[in-house]
């Protein structure tokens, strides 16, 4: 079985990813979606997930020591204290001191990411040097058929896929400061994001259950980066993705509501547990992605199963929640707005 390897970040290291289930999953995208179609849908539905979460992350941890040093859990960067961590679930779903371990740029126009995650960019424009369109998601179909307007305010534009594997620290962070202008629910699948499944089918993301966020930077106080698209798509084993925006720590968590202003770096939403996906896309011309994650996705010496699946340079940087994606690209629009 090919391996998949990423780049640490701080160190610049190549590292060979233990992905969760991998038999399971290389057994359900190629032999059951290929020859067991019915039990392929009941598989990657709702409810399977649902069930499927429950027997993996809702048992008692037998030897939490050990679990925690194969999935490379820090306590020391935890808010609730060791005992109270007894189960996969609560060890996913985690609360850390951001505000400490995970420091933010304080650039104004600084884009962060918004996840403990593995990331890759892209871009709509064939004239890019990383054009994509087609092979994680199909924008239209992806922020939903309906929504014509925002198909057309982000034609050409940039996106960032963020993959969260089930050791990560599963909330979200906002990416950037704005007000939020739209927010929308899309119903679909539970396909899993593990490479090889995401490789084997077309545009996965666009399947799958979705929460869709737009936010507008080009205001007072905002990031100047045009509209961005925030998009949390559930994957295999997700229970529910609950939107919990926190102005400050953890504190007075609210409903996400057409209106209210972000602040950068701040949580936004939890995963409830598993692996997922957060995939963030821009206007066109509005970002400029950080050099390292652009000249890592061209590592000369990773093996990438993205690379071998869609036959062009593809390897994923490991990124830390709040730490800098990119650098909005100054226009008039967002200089009228500082």
């Amino acid at each position: 079985m090919m391996p998949h390897q990423y780049i640490e970040r701080d160190s610049g290291k190549v590292i060979t990813e233990r992905l969760f289930g991998d038999r399971m999953v290389q057994l359900l995208y190629h032999d059951v979606r290929e020859n067991r179609t019915a039990l392929f849908r009941m598989l990657t539905s709702s409810r399977a997930s649902h069930v499927l979460s429950m027997i993996n992350f809702d048992r008692p941890v037998l030897s939490k020591r050990a679990f925690l040093a194969n999935c490379g859990i820090d306590l020391s960067e935890c808010l609730d204290p060791p005992a109270k961590l007894d189960t996969p679930r609560r060890i996913f779903e985690r609360k850390i001191r951001y505000w400490e371990c995970r420091p933010m740029p304080d650039e104004t126009d600084a884009v962060v990411s918004p996840a403990d995650a593995r990331v890759l960019v892209g871009s709509f424009r064939e004239t890019a040097m990383i054009f994509l369109k087609g092979k994680f998601f199909t924008y239209e179909e992806f922020l939903g058929p309906e929504k014509g307007i925002w198909h057309e305010t982000f034609n050409g534009g940039d996106f960032a896929v963020f993959r969260l594997t089930p050791d990560k620290y599963h909330y979200n962070h906002t990416p950037v400061a704005g007000e939020l202008v739209d927010f929308y629910t899309i119903d679909g699948e539970y396909h899993s994001c593990n490479p090889s499944a995401v490789v084997a089918v077309a545009t996965p993301y666009s399947k799958n259950k979705r929460v869709v966020t737009i936010i507008d930077t080009d205001v007072a106080g905002g990031t100047g980066v045009g509209l961005v698209a925030m998009v949390e798509v559930v994957a295999l084993m997700i229970g529910d993705i609950v939107q919990a925006y926190s102005s400050k720590e953890y504190d007075s968590p609210r409903q996400v509501e057409k209106g209210r202003f972000f602040l950068k770096g701040q949580p936004k939403s939890l995963y409830r547990p598993g692996s997922s996906t957060d995939i963030l896309i821009f206007q066109e011309g509005r970002i400029d992605f950080a050099k390292d994650i652009l000249d890592n996705m061209n590592h000369a010496d990773a093996s990438s199963r993205f690379t071998h699946g869609f036959q062009k340079p593809l390897v994923e940087t490991d990124i830390r929640v709040r730490s800098l994606l990119g650098t909005a690209r100054k226009t008039l629009a967002s200089r009228g707005a500082q």
